[in-house]
């Protein structure tokens, strides 16, 4: 059985929410469907639907938020891709009985109702993994 079902969605950091909107909507005619604040990750979502899936362009919060970490060491871009899974923490359990890090140990709830799970970056070359279970 396949673990990941489809791409959720494709997170972009930004210093500027509002410009990033302006770009994605001005150039390629796409509209915000969903935007939230994220209280436990120190960041505002805007959410892009593209087919099935997102372009979720991220901005921090606050000064201690993973997000605004990223835009200081590595400046705008793409910062993860998040993957549906039917279960979320029996996708999580199966990463970490492969012996792969994780930055989440539990499931936890996510943007839009969600539950979600941060697979680490050293373990997926260089890439950090959201899970996502709607």
């Amino acid at each position: 059985m396949t673990v990941l079902t489809e791409i959720d969605h494709i997170a972009i950091a930004v210093h500027d929410l509002e410009a990033a909107i302006a770009y994605y909507r001005d150039t390629f005619d796409c509209e915000v469907t969903h935007r939230e604040v994220v209280e436990h990750d120190g960041v505002e979502e805007a959410l892009l639907k593209v087919a099935d899936s997102y372009i979720q362009l991220l901005t921090p919060t606050r000064d201690d938020s993973p997000v605004a970490k990223s835009l200081a060491t590595r400046g705008e871009g793409l910062h993860h891709v998040g993957y549906r899974v039917a279960d979320c923490a029996a996708a999580l359990a199966r990463v970490q009985a492969e012996g792969h890090r994780v930055i989440d140990e539990v499931p936890r709830p996510g943007s839009r109702g969600t539950t979600v799970a941060f697979l680490h970056p050293k373990s997926a070359f260089g890439t950090l993994i959201e899970l996502v279970q709607e």
